[in-house]
């Protein structure tokens, strides 16, 4: 087998369900940045903006839908990452656990994507979460509601935006996760067993909501502190 081939087998096979989520987790960071060399071989620079005047841009194509995927990734390990560092008063083993899980599958994607776009990938992020009040129980899962769901809006919204179908293979399994954060935050926010799956998100056919980019990224910015431009993303 060709160090490509062997390639893709490695990146196709860090989402497959085949182990715990230790073995899902040991391809974040340098575990999996050899998936740059597959997932972004046949792309370049040029598919990228300069960046100007503190403005990110997120580039044009697969790049760029990335690039809006990566943004997203940032502010969710950021938000858990907090919310590790400030576990809200008097939380239960459980939630403690919950919280552990979510912060380590959303800083799995972040670094994923960041080894996947490679020298495409774009800067750090900064956030503000002064709006959160992480020694509130209310105030972090309610949050964490909101990401979670705006996260599966926004690659329900961006999955046809993507060309390679590798991207889209990897991007299908992402939402899949994001799916069960959503569903996991509000089966313990909410006393309403049905809420797991409300009508707020799920439609009369049985399918969740998606938003296109610009939506996503405008219900975002209030917690990034960066200007994003993403003019430059498909949009059909």
């Amino acid at each position: 087998m060709s160090k490509t081939n062997q390639v893709k087998e490695d990146t196709k096979s860090v989402f497959q369900n085949k182990g715990s989520r230790r073995n899902f987790l040991k391809y974040s960071g340098a575990g999996i940045a050899t998936a740059g060399i597959l997932l972004m071989g046949c792309e370049d620079n040029e598919n990228m903006v300069p960046d100007l005047d503190g403005v990110v841009n997120l580039g044009s194509g697969d790049v760029g839908v990335l690039n809006y995927a990566y943004v997203l990734e940032q502010l969710e390990a950021a938000f858990y990452i907090n919310v590790v560092t400030n576990l809200y008063r008097n939380i239960s083993d459980v939630e403690r656990t919950m919280m552990e899980d979510l912060r380590n599958h959303e800083v799995a994607h972040r670094d994923f994507l960041k080894a996947a776009l490679g020298s495409n990938a774009i800067g750090e992020l900064t956030f503000d979460f002064s709006s959160v009040n992480f020694n509130n129980r209310e105030s972090v899962l309610a949050t964490a509601k909101v990401f979670e769901d705006l996260g599966v809006a926004a690659y329900n919204g961006a999955g046809k935006l993507l060309q390679n179908p590798d991207f889209l293979l990897i991007a299908g399994k992402i939402v899949s996760v994001e799916a069960r954060h959503a569903a996991a935050i509000r089966s313990i926010l909410d006393s309403d067993p049905k809420s797991f799956a409300g009508n707020d998100v799920i439609d009369a056919n049985g399918l969740d909501r998606a938003f296109e980019p610009a939506m996503v990224l405008n219900a975002a910015s209030t917690f990034i502190l960066n200007k994003i431009n993403a003019s430059q993303l498909p949009t059909s």
